[in-house]
């Protein structure tokens, strides 16, 4: 088949590509600005370890239906009207977070952002992808968890200039409202700039020729896309759709407990990247610095740093997909969050536990206190460049066109599904133990190296309707 050889990107399409990805920006600020207000919300509401977890993740059960949904309501509606949905939904979840009067409706405002979380979550790679020629399709696709990263430095650093203006999150700053209020209806900014930017983004053309209108998908193309023979890629995409029937969850359905080898592929990658335990960096990260010894401003500052290093290392992970392929990108974060996540179970083997009214925490001293933190940014560091963005790239691309968007929202399901269970039971853990906590993440971060070293194609220079059910990766590999 005809390949773009062209060396020059169109920007037009760079900039669509951003625009979406601004949902990505809001899924990452909605799910970390939990992560300055924690500790202030659980003191208002009397919250004990199991409610507090459940306070934070409960968003994530939100994602999860939103995530399950989107495919079907995008491949009815069109991909724009769902993004604008989802913008709606920021919108709500900001205000009435910040003005929730008990936990519980403060848990029903924080599951309707996580409907828009998941629903950004599942149609920004798929649009992206569908918007995107072949050869920069891996440094498109990362613009989503750039945005993603971005969103979580966005909230983390006005988590912490709202602390400090006002003294702390419980503390009150503006209208007899404390910091922690403030800090979720900040999103309601963001929420109403990506409903405006998605009004004016191009449908997919992938949808455009399913519905018939073949003239605007051409100009789409043609316009944005940069394609050298818009009418060879209609036909691509024509044969790609007559080949399928209309797209269900039933067309998952193949001989490998019950789903095709390909869709296990997906969830796995998803469950995965959850289960090394990156949320729990960045939901409870401002706790985790304060055991190390840090004030709640160095805490909240720290965080921030984090987050500014994730950005760094996610830039560097677009620059670099689509010249070394996205297999290899994940083998060595692999081992990269293995050996950071074990040594941060080593060093909080050696933490003492300190009870301050009632309450039990972990305190580390020097040089265990500067391991940990080193570990924990190495491991963001290991996070950010590979298994943060390439999970999304992939999930974007590796499935065929006729189950793509039945496929990454079960993928995207199972991603949020597991990061409910890995947030909701690092309280829990921390309980027990950090070092088992840490300890139960490297496990995983270890795992995960094998299975893609056996498992995961590689989808490099592919087009999207070239994508199989089932290919080995040694014959998907393509330079």
């Amino acid at each position: 088949m005809a390949r773009d050889t062209t060396s020059r990107v169109n920007p037009r399409v760079i900039g669509i590509a951003a625009a979406a990805a601004l949902g990505g920006f809001l899924f990452g600020f909605d799910t970390a600005v939990i992560n300055g207000a924690v500790d202030a919300l659980a003191g208002e509401f009397a919250l004990d370890a199991a409610l507090k977890g459940f306070s934070v993740s409960s968003a994530l059960l939100g994602c999860a239906v939103g995530a399950w949904f989107a495919g079907q309501l995008a491949n009815r509606w069109g991909r724009i009207p769902v993004m604008l949905v989802a913008a709606a939904l920021f919108l709500i979840s900001a205000i009435g977070s910040g003005l929730a009067i008990g936990v519980v409706d403060l848990i029903v405002w924080r599951v309707v952002g996580g409907l828009g979380v998941g629903a950004a979550s599942v149609i920004v790679p798929a649009y992206i992808a569908e918007v995107s020629p072949a050869r920069v399709r891996g440094m498109l696709g990362s613009m989503q968890q750039l945005a993603i990263v971005t969103g979580i430095f966005a909230a983390l650093l006005s988590n912490a200039l709202l602390a400090g203006i006002s003294g702390g999150a419980a503390e009150v700053l503006w209208w007899g409202l404390p910091a922690w209020r403030w800090m979720f209806m900040l999103e309601a900014i963001p929420a109403l700039v990506y409903g405006l930017m998605a009004l004016r983004l191009p449908e997919s053309p992938r949808f455009l020729v399913a519905r018939g209108d073949v003239d605007k998908a051409s100009q789409v193309l043609l316009d944005f896309s940069g394609e050298p023979d818009v009418n060879l890629r209609i036909e691509q995409i024509r044969v790609s759709l007559e080949r399928e029937d209309r797209e269900s969850l039933k067309d998952l359905r193949g001989h490998v407990l019950g789903l095709k080898p390909i869709v296990w592929v997906g969830i796995l990658l998803s469950v995965f990247q959850q289960f090394v335990g990156i949320n729990v960096i960045f939901y409870y990260s401002t706790t985790l610095w304060r055991s190390v010894g840090f004030d709640e401003s160095a805490a909240l500052l720290t965080s921030v740093i984090t987050s500014i290093t994730n950005i760094v290392v996610t830039i560097v992970a677009i620059l670099l997909v689509d010249r070394i392929g996205r297999r290899i990108m994940l083998l060595v974060g692999s081992v990269v969050m293995a050996v950071s996540l074990g040594t941060m179970a080593l060093a909080f083997s050696f933490a003492e536990l300190v009870t301050e009214d009632g309450v039990t925490s972990a305190t580390l001293e020097a040089p265990w206190s500067v391991i940990a933190l080193i570990a924990a940014n190495l491991f963001v560091v290991g996070f950010g460049a590979t298994w943060g963005p390439l999970v999304w790239v992939l999930l974007g691309e590796m499935f065929p066109n006729r189950i793509r968007a039945s496929a990454l929202a079960v993928a995207a399901a199972a991603q949020w599904i597991a990061n409910f269970a890995i947030s909701t039971t690092f309280p829990v853990f921390s309980d027990i133990s950090l070092t088992f906590a840490y300890g139960f993440y490297a496990f995983f971060a270890a795992l995960s190296f094998f299975f893609v070293l056996w498992k995961v194609p590689e989808t490099k220079g592919v087009e999207l309707e070239d994508m199989t059910d089932e290919v080995p990766h040694r014959e998907r590999k393509r330079g």
